[in-house]
């Protein structure tokens, strides 16, 4: 959903965010971009700090450039003359769900501002439908609740090994090969294999459309409510 959300303080203190719900593949890259305000007299060089949290630490946000759990997938671009911060996470894991809030501060004590309530990220795995395309071939879809950009590209796996990519795959219904579906980014980076199919772990009327999700240590397969 996308929107504009506008956190006005009477005083002039403010945090605009582009975007109060994003959802993503887990894998993929997130972006959420905000615009904030200060009353007049402060000068963008009295602007100490500005970060984006999820959580505090004795009452204090804490930094996500700080936290390990974002270690290396955290990166701001910050412009001082348009009072503009974006935050780019890469690599998202389900455990990255969570609310993001700004916050920036100036360097004279107790003058600061957070944008709550913020942007909340949800991040989610992806699935592979299944469908009997006839009695020799089953074709597998990649597929994400989330609405990914029209660029998104999926790899698939059989065994392990790299083998095609696209949104759908075509296996053999005999098949004994174990296959594995991908987000794949624009930098090439290739999420983790979210997503695996065994065609011999199946209920038998494939005839049905399938969902498949992974289990621990067993192999389900659901009947779609779509």
């Amino acid at each position: 959903m996308c929107c504009v959300t506008v956190i006005q303080s009477l005083d002039g203190w403010g945090v605009n965010y582009d975007e109060t719900d994003v959802c993503a593949a887990k894998g993929s890259e997130v972006y959420i971009r905000c615009d904030y305000t200060y009353p007049p007299g402060i000068d963008p060089s009295d602007i100490k700090d500005r970060f984006w949290f999820t959580k505090e630490k004795d009452g204090e946000p804490v930094d996500l450039r700080t936290d390990s759990e974002y270690s290396g997938r955290v990166n701001y671009t910050c412009y001082s003359n348009s009072k503009s911060c974006h935050l780019t996470i890469t690599y998202v894991r389900e455990s990255d769900s969570a609310e993001y809030k700004f916050r920036f501060m100036t360097n004279k004590p107790g003058e600061k501002y957070t944008g709550s309530p913020g942007v909340t990220v949800s991040v989610t795995g992806l699935q592979v439908q299944v469908r009997r395309s006839d009695s020799t071939w089953l074709e597998l879809t990649c597929h994400s609740s989330c609405v990914l950009p029209n660029s998104a590209e999926y790899d698939w796996s059989k065994n392990e090994e790299i083998i095609k990519r696209g949104s759908s795959l075509l296996v053999s219904y005999g098949s004994t090969d174990r296959y594995s579906c991908y987000y794949r980014e624009t930098t090439g980076h290739r999420s983790p294999a979210v997503c695996k199919f065994t065609p011999l772990c199946r209920p038998v009327e494939l005839h049905q459309h399938l969902t498949w999700r992974h289990q621990t240590a067993a192999c389900k397969l659901e009947a779609s409510k779509r």
